[in-house]
């Protein structure tokens, strides 16, 4: 008897070594090189390299993070046990999620590895193992932890909240894009970690990818459907009360809705939200979803695929109704506020004469140390159909027909020679095709830049290379 249990002992050790061994041969170290863009001198860019970890998934595709390859120029990697590094390409790219998929041209790169499955939303106290490259080290590293929370989180590259499952395994530098396995399969993607925090870090959930999987089927990134609306809580019972809300009822208030929304000819403004596809919206606009844990509402619209059908329970002006949309089929171009992330793009931008001009983005705020309050809260608004994006003058270059405006930057510009326009486009247009003689940019206050056309022509050339810029504006112009 003895004997079989050892027998068995040791065949239960042999087991468990090669299920180890075909999870780690699917695990891949990603070596990125890419371009580091320089928003407040547009024309600049350097160099840089960095690596990261992914996983082999079905159809020979590597999963990985979005920031892992973010504005690459050249990606290689290279699988456990193998010293050789392969190129690499990327298939599909969710920078809202941070997540992308790539490929590897040479199949033999594929080569005694098994691709691994997807598992599902794991619970609470559930082990996870977290495999990967970080620093310290060159071979794989595997670190083991437990779901310590789940709920809406900041994603760190793109700034929007979605839901986020958080672990307490180690991860650093290195760790992004690993796969975090559960029983045997993935459960979610190693995304960022907490600085100054004990052993806090956070992975996109299963839920997510699966999500983003689906969507790139049809050959083509549609994304996660946005409603465009702008939503506040209703948790003060006196605002309950105006809003003829019962005190045991839940839901969100309808506070501004994008020109462009789906939703545009649906809700009006003030109406209050109560249910999401059947799913109730408690007081302080969370849903539950597994019992006793509550997200974001916006979960139960995440979850969808654009094209899907969405039921809204709402209460307008205390008479409740169902309302049904279809999501559009395709994404709208439009972007939720003035102010996103751009990626795997140069800066736009143009000079007329030393006057540097370019569109405001999240990439621009960020890379300034000013405070620039009256820009910053501009940003966050709504688009609407005759204003999509916002302009400054970046910063004035130093000449002879600049002096006394060099010491400009960041300046907000509303109207061109009396004009206003609807894009950077459009104000490229108005400031480069007039045939006044004078360009007078003003701001929402009246205040005045005024530039003699002819003389900041003139001197375009010698300020190119006196400031080593190859070109007087982005190739997007």
């Amino acid at each position: 008897m003895k004997r079989v249990f050892r027998l068995l002992s040791v065949l239960i050790v042999v087991f468990s070594f090669s299920y180890s061994q075909s999870i780690d041969s699917s695990i891949v170290k990603i070596y990125t090189v890419s371009k580091a863009t320089n928003y407040l001198e547009p024309w600049n860019s350097s160099i840089q390299r960095s690596s990261g970890s992914g996983s082999i998934i079905s159809g020979n595709r590597i999963l990985t993070n979005a920031h892992v390859v973010a504005n690459e120029t050249f990606i290689e990697v290279k699988k456990y046990g193998d010293t050789k590094r392969y190129q690499a390409k990327v298939l599909y790219v969710s920078h809202d999620i941070d997540l992308a998929l790539l490929e590897v041209k040479d199949k033999e790169f594929f080569k005694n590895t098994t691709p691994l499955e997807f598992g599902d939303l794991p619970n609470m106290q559930d082990k996870v193992t977290v495999y990967g490259y970080p620093m310290g080290g060159h071979t794989i590293s595997v670190s083991t932890g437990i779901v310590s929370r789940i709920e809406h989180n900041r994603y760190a590259h793109s700034g929007k909240s979605f839901l986020a499952i958080q672990i307490d395994a180690a991860i650093n530098p290195g760790n992004s894009g690993g796969p975090a396995i559960s029983n045997g399969k993935i459960v979610g993607v190693v995304m960022q970690g907490l600085t100054f925090s004990q052993n806090i870090g956070y992975m996109v959930p299963v839920d997510m990818i699966k999500h983003f999987l689906k969507d790139v089927e049809d050959g083509k990134l549609d994304g996660f459907p946005k409603l465009g609306i702008m939503t506040d809580k209703i948790e003060n019972p006196t605002l309950k009360e105006y809003y003829h809300l019962a005190e045991n009822e839940g839901g969100i208030l309808v506070v501004d809705i994008v020109y462009n929304s789906v939703l545009k000819d649906v809700l009006k403004k003030e109406d209050i939200i109560t249910a999401i596809n059947g799913h109730k919206i408690e007081n302080d606009g969370t849903v539950e979803f597994r019992k006793n844990q509550y997200t974001h509402f916006k979960y139960y619209i995440d979850l969808l695929q654009y094209g899907d059908k969405v039921t809204l329970d709402v209460l307008r002006n205390g008479k409740k109704m169902t309302l049904n949309v279809t999501l559009p089929k395709t994404l709208s171009s439009e972007h939720a506020t003035y102010s996103t992330l751009e990626y795997d793009t140069m800066p736009r931008y143009f000079m007329l004469g030393g006057y540097v001009f370019s569109p405001v983005s999240q990439n621009l705020l960020n890379a300034s140390m000013s405070p620039m309050l009256g820009l910053r809260y501009a940003s966050t608004k709504f688009p609407t159909k005759d204003k999509q994006e916002l302009v400054v003058l970046l910063k004035v270059l130093a000449s002879a027909h600049t002096r006394g405006d060099y010491g400009i930057s960041m300046w907000h510009i509303e109207k061109v020679n009396g004009k206003k326009f609807k894009d950077f486009k459009e104000f490229y247009h108005l400031v480069m095709d007039g045939d006044e003689k004078y360009v007078i940019l003003e701001d929402e206050d009246g205040a005045k830049v005024v530039i003699d056309r002819k003389k900041a022509l003139a001197s375009e050339k010698d300020l190119l290379q006196r400031y080593s810029i190859k070109a007087n504006k982005s190739d997007t112009l």
